[in-house]
């Protein structure tokens, strides 16, 4: 079976998520918030894309899942919600705690608890938590690796553990393909695991 080849648009598109992706490594590499150059680099992107034709711009801007938007407010106000009753804190003696123990148990520890955290409260607020722990708190850089890779592959047991994944969901059943909640945890249960054991201990 043929591959279909790309129209110019799609071609168009497939440019502008690269220079996106270039435009956002730029700013974090010089510690700039993304908000401001992710909007502009997706309203170029698609201006670009759809050659400025207004009704091919409002038909990406009515496929867009806005329904996700209140989400992602929600998860930003959870984690505010969080930090005032001092989840901060405990987070960071939770990763205290994992730093006094031997290298090897402290950072499967780490990977494995923040993996868990990130399924049960979604991995955005998990990892500004977590992120804003390490800030604060002076921890071995392997502690650092490893609720990096949590944060990362932890999310997959679950449709909830990442917004990529909600993401994903909508756009295959948008196609109409259907995977529900329990299909993809266990699917998970399979996957996950042993991809965070491996990616854990492969860190030196």
């Amino acid at each position: 079976m043929k591959a279909p080849k790309l129209s110019v648009e799609g071609r168009l598109a497939a440019w502008g998520i690269v220079a996106t992706g270039v435009i956002l490594i730029a700013a974090s590499t010089f510690a700039l918030d993304l908000g401001l150059p992710t909007c502009a680099s997706a309203a170029v992107s698609v201006f670009v894309a759809t050659r400025a034709r207004f009704r091919r711009a409002l038909e990406v801007a009515r496929g867009v899942s806005w329904s996700v938007l209140p989400l992602v407010a929600g998860l930003f106000v959870l984690v505010e919600a969080l930090d005032e009753a001092g989840a901060k804190t405990e987070v960071a003696n939770a990763l205290t705690w994992c730093a006094a123990l031997p290298p090897a148990i402290g950072t499967l520890a780490a990977s494995f608890g923040v993996a868990a955290l990130s399924n049960l409260m979604n991995n955005l607020p998990s990892g500004l938590l977590t992120g804003s722990a390490l800030e604060t708190t002076h921890l071995p850089d392997h502690l650092h690796n490893a609720v990096l890779i949590g944060v990362d592959l932890g999310p997959n047991l679950s449709v909830t553990g990442s917004l990529a994944t909600v993401l994903w969901l909508i756009a295959l059943r948008r196609e109409g393909l259907n995977v529900s909640g329990w299909k993809f945890f266990k699917t998970g249960l399979i996957v996950m695991p042993p991809a965070l054991l491996l990616a854990t201990l492969a860190l030196k």
